[in-house]
């Protein structure tokens, strides 16, 4: 079996600290070597406040995982770029496609792998979705993609302000899956987007696309938490539930099961393979579709939300 490889963790937050820390541990390819993050910590892990110092530090990390927001991404992804390391982007990738682009440049140029993950393609069903889907004509879907911010964005007001995305960052989850499973591109044709008075960022969106597929997102959802897709072909209907994780059809489970504790261990398999194998693997298609709807969205003032 190949040694571990060393990775620094950048950004100890609650994504870092209920997916990332649990799945490298959990995995024999991977040694959490460091850590970077102005408050958050691992336990019995050397922890800096500074990239810089990180990597002078470390020099036997070969690679970074990033989980900042997406604003201040750029700069730690360049950084551990030029000091010779390999990249790991939390999704949304970057504040803006153009940053992604020149980090996928640096890349290249270095001869190193970046890796924008999607977390939600590594959901149990959606292999299964994009087999099934694969030669079939779509004729329609409706995605409702409706969670609570409190829940799960607490106190993390970046998300309301520009660059944080809004209610885009869950939705481009469910995007990131129909790029994925759809036998030909999505091409959004739409947008209606509800902006609170005290955001700059879209709390709820509703969004269509050529073909007859349509999208709600919501992040004022109480109670039970909603991540479906529904797809209507010529040889029947398909649904993927609980955020790709369950796959039914004709009413009933195929595939997978009601849990979201295998993506991030996928996600890290495959960074451990495009390493070895001296690959990168970089898609855009689930923020274009971001962009697409700030571009051709109209925007409606809602109350202002609190959380």
């Amino acid at each position: 079996m190949p040694k571990p490889l060393k990775v620094a963790l950048v950004g100890i937050g609650k994504i870092a600290v209920d997916q990332h820390v649990p799945a490298i541990a959990a995995s024999g390819d991977w040694h959490l070597a460091a850590t970077v993050s102005r408050k958050g910590t691992v336990d019995g892990v050397p922890a800096y406040t500074d990239i810089a110092a990180m990597l002078a530090a470390h020099p036997e990390v070969s690679v970074v995982s990033l989980c900042l927001p997406p604003v201040p991404r750029f700069e730690a992804a360049a950084a551990a770029l030029r000091a010779g390391r390999h990249v790991m982007l939390e999704k949304p990738p970057g504040a803006t496609l153009a940053e992604v682009h020149a980090l996928d440049a640096i890349a290249r140029q270095a001869g190193l792998t970046l890796y924008t993950t999607w977390h939600s393609r590594m959901a149990k069903a959606v292999a299964a979705a994009k087999l099934w889907l694969s030669d079939k004509q779509v004729t329609g879907g409706r995605v409702t993609w409706r969670e609570d911010v409190r829940r799960w964005h607490p106190g993390q007001h970046w998300v309301a302000e520009p660059g944080g995305m809004g209610v885009m960052d869950p939705g481009i989850n469910a995007l990131s899956i129909l790029t994925d499973i759809l036998p030909e591109p999505l091409r959004l044709t739409g947008a209606d987007l509800d902006f609170p008075a005290n955001w700059q960022t879209p709390i709820a969106a509703r969004l269509t696309f050529a073909g007859g597929i349509a999208a709600d997102f919501d992040w004022r959802q109480d109670g039970p938490q909603t991540w479906d897709i529904e797809i209507a072909t010529n040889a029947g209907g398909m649904a993927l539930r609980h955020g790709g994780n369950e796959l039914w059809l004709g009413g009933s489970a195929q595939a997978g099961d009601a849990s979201i504790m295998g993506e991030y261990p996928a996600l890290y398999a495959r960074m451990a393979e495009l390493v070895r194998q001296g690959g990168s693997e970089v898609d855009l298609s689930p923020m274009v579709l971001v962009a697409d709807a700030l571009t051709l969205g109209r925007r409606s003032p809602v109350p202002p939300f609190e959380f």
